[in-house]
């Protein structure tokens, strides 16, 4: 159902932060100098699903440090634009002759693997332009959009919707597109839950449980994490002040949320 289909994971890449530098490259484990991205990279690698990962490097000198992560890890990278992160996406889709992009952002390390399958066979089988997951912590979900809809959205989009709110247009224009949202399980429908890397306190966090957990790694399952986090209260009670419990993609768009 898939062979004529072509699933490049698009990774934009940048240094800068206002509140984290250099988040990608941040250890999960400080000893090993073993980074996010490496962590991100390394669970792509495992995947079937994805035939190519393409890092999306943000041009400047603070970035080259990028094109390293790629030739270590063998795997191909484009140099675009710092603000149009859209256009970076692109980029790395036409670069991996991608049918469609598998979109997560470089400082989210626990990925809800165990829905890739699922939700890329809903996204070819129903003729999805962008097909996502939604209701877990914030940092778990991913997209998965058509080539075309990435570029469909940047030539109709504004400064705001290329930028790093990428998802913007269509989420602005949700009956521009057919989307569908697939949600996991209950007991992983954990919005009061972070797993994102934006703050120092979420990089303290996020080492814990790869500490905690990295014998099942790449591949962690979003079960084991909940459980851990729910284990040691005090870990989320640290993040709760970042949290935000409304749903990234079905507060805005109505009537499409199907069960993953």
């Amino acid at each position: 159902m898939t062979k004529n289909r072509r699933l490049v994971a698009a990774l934009a890449c940048r240094a800068k932060g206002s509140r984290l530098y250099g988040k990608p490259l941040q250890p999960l484990d400080i000893q090993a100098q073993y980074t996010i991205l490496d962590f991100m990279i390394d669970g792509l690698k495992a995947r079937s699903e994805i035939d190519d990962i393409v890092l999306g490097i943000a041009d400047g000198n603070e970035n080259l440090v990028f094109i390293e992560v790629a030739h270590k890890h063998g795997i191909p990278f484009i140099i675009g634009s710092e603000k149009d992160v859209l256009f970076r996406l692109i980029q790395c889709g036409r670069a991996g002759a991608a049918t469609d992009v598998f979109r997560i952002t470089t400082e989210c390390p626990f990925i809800a693997w165990e829905l890739l399958s699922p939700v890329w066979q809903a996204h070819v089988q129903h003729k999805n332009d962008i097909t996502v997951t939604d209701y877990m912590a914030e940092g778990m979900n991913f997209e998965i959009y058509t080539q075309e809809s990435l570029e469909r959205s940047h030539a109709k989009g504004g400064e705001y919707e290329r930028s790093e709110f990428c998802s913007a247009y269509p989420r602005r224009h949700p009956d521009e597109f057919k989307i569908q949202i697939l949600k996991p399980v209950p007991a992983a429908q954990r919005l009061d839950l972070r797993l994102t890397v934006d703050y120092p306190e979420d990089l303290f966090v996020c080492r814990q449980v790869y500490e905690a957990l990295k014998h099942k790694a790449p591949h962690i399952p979003i079960q084991d994490i909940i459980q851990y986090l729910d284990a040691h209260p005090h870990l989320n009670e640290m993040l709760k002040k970042f949290i935000d419990t409304t749903p990234i993609w079905a507060s805005v768009v109505e009537g499409k949320v199907s069960a993953a």
